[in-house]
């Protein structure tokens, strides 16, 4: 959730009350232009919007596993972040893109930008572990609600998802079956600090 600093808006509150005329202007700081306000006692106060924040518990485990686990998917999880951002984007912008497309054209795009992917991203995904992929894997799943399976039937067809389907299974991955709370709650706990949702502007 986006807000405004709560301490600013309690500032700007009490100064507006008082018989004091306040001063206000704007400041450009790293490229963006930002309001301020000069209180009666001489003090400049930024008012900024943050960016989200995830706050979680003291975590808690019921052994010394657990918590090696939860630690190793959290590293694997900020590994792979970027390119989780980067596949709901994408994702998100095809449909957008391909909404009002005839089916082969959605096709030539869709084939043209895995091209500039492949070129970018396959690389460093195929250096990752099978565990990484696993959390890739399940953290876009989740932000989706798609199985991978039903992405890739989505974008590239039945024949081409089936045969990652079996691919993924040579490497413990069930494409079909999605990502399922509950099933790994060490995995929900970690994934539960990643936001990876992406909204299209539609102009």
């Amino acid at each position: 959730m986006r807000f405004l600093i709560t301490i600013l808006a309690i500032a700007f509150l009490a100064s507006s009350l008082s018989a004091q005329e306040e001063k206000r202007g704007t400041v450009t700081i790293a490229g963006k232009i930002l309001p301020y306000i000069i209180d009666d006692c001489g003090d400049t106060l930024l008012i900024a919007q943050l960016d989200d924040v995830s706050v979680s518990s003291f975590r808690k485990f019921n052994s010394d596993e657990d918590y090696k686990k939860y630690r190793r998917y959290r590293a694997y999880a900020v590994k792979v972040y970027p390119y989780a951002v980067e596949a709901v984007k994408v994702f998100r912008q095809i449909e957008v893109v391909t909404a009002e497309m005839r089916r082969g054209k959605q096709k030539r795009y869709v084939k043209h930008l895995q091209k500039e992917l492949d070129d970018k991203f396959e690389d460093p995904l195929r250096k990752l572990s099978r565990t990484q992929g696993m959390v890739l894997m399940k953290m876009v799943e989740r932000e989706l609600n798609v199985p991978t399976y039903d992405l890739i039937k989505e974008l590239r067809g039945g024949f081409t998802a089936s045969y990652w389907s079996t691919m993924g299974r040579f490497y413990g991955h069930r494409l079909r079956e999605g990502y399922k709370r509950g099933e790994d709650p060490i995995l929900d706990i970690v994934l539960d600090d990643f936001n990876i949702s992406y909204q299209v502007s539609k102009q």
